[in-house]
């Protein structure tokens, strides 16, 4: 695989998050081309016409738009941000029924005109989505996968480098598990640079404790809930994040990414959608199996994998 020439993005959705995502791939030029798609005629086109007339200060990208499925012919990669948006003390899970049946509906047609895409879902719950996509279409799971934890680890690597003393870019550190209540923090394997995160000195010359980092840990888990209930949605990081993971499929990176798979045989879980440090390139996400985990750790990812199985099996019900 090699970068991809004359890139094209599809995003579905033109809501808070498609827009934004649309709006952040255009600044990043994250493609040469960029489509925006939803059903809604008058609401895309308006976004599309907000968004192109701004062109004149992005770079070269263009972007395109509205309520034809032809927009997304010839796409490199398909974000579906489609669906319901999550209310104010809902949870991820809650949403499911609701944004399953749209997802039932929009795959094939996404499929009938963009058959080679590499598909990210970001709609929520976006593990429990991308099983039941990836069973519906038989894509290979590596072409059919949640965006994850990716913006999940960008609050928790922002959150420790302001309390470590340093750049975002300076902390290692990973969310896995569900996109949602059960996630947690690889923390066994947490660096600062090269420094375990215990063991770091911050500017004020103390050190971080188990007790502050679960409670960070918690803090990030529950930052959509914040957000959402102060301004109704999440839309920039996760349009940011949407930008970053179609770089890295676009441009070849191999960049090693919290994304959301369809695992299989992967430390004792099979057949569930969850986020584990993933190799993201044109090809899609393959994930690491050298990853390893802590005993603790690996309980709580096999209880992650059990929530979503759940779930899963109600809605296939």
């Amino acid at each position: 695989m090699a970068v991809i020439e004359n890139s094209k993005v599809t995003i579905v959705g033109a809501g808070s998050v498609g827009s934004s995502a649309a709006y952040a791939a255009l600044i990043r030029g994250s493609a040469r081309h960029v489509a925006l798609y939803d059903i809604a005629t008058q609401k895309a086109e308006a976004e599309v016409l907000d968004l192109a007339h701004g062109t004149q200060f992005t770079g070269t990208s263009d972007i395109i738009g509205g309520s034809n499925l032809s927009v997304v012919e010839g796409s490199h990669v398909v974000v579906i941000t489609a669906g319901a948006k999550q209310n104010p003390g809902q949870t991820r899970i809650e949403l499911a029924g609701v944004n399953a049946g749209i997802m039932k509906t929009m795959m094939p047609q996404l499929l009938s005109v963009a058959p080679d895409a590499v598909y990210v879902i970001v709609t929520n719950p976006c593990d429990v989505l991308t099983v039941l996509a990836q069973e519906q279409t038989g894509l290979p799971p590596e072409r059919i996968f949640a965006s994850g934890t990716v913006l999940d680890t960008s609050r928790l690597r922002w959150k420790l480098a302001e309390r470590a003393g340093v750049s975002t870019s300076s902390v290692h550190a990973y969310i896995v598990g569900e996109h949602g209540d059960t996630e947690f923090p690889l923390w066994s394997k947490a660096t600062i640079g090269t420094v375990p995160i215990l063991e770091w000195v911050t500017p004020a010359g103390d050190r971080m404790t188990v007790e502050e980092l679960d409670q960070i840990a918690i803090d990030v888990r529950d930052a959509a809930y914040k957000v959402i209930q102060g301004k109704g949605a999440t839309n920039y990081a996760i349009g940011l994040s949407s930008a970053r993971i179609i770089e890295a499929i676009l441009n070849d990176e191999r960049a090693v990414m919290p994304v959301s798979p369809v695992l299989h045989d992967f430390h004792g879980v099979d057949g569930v959608a969850l986020s584990v440090p993933s190799l993201v390139s044109a090809a899609g996400a393959v994930p690491i199996r050298e990853t390893k985990f802590a005993p603790d750790e690996l309980e709580l990812f096999h209880a992650s994998a059990d929530a979503l199985k759940q779930v899963a099996e109600s809605l296939r019900g």
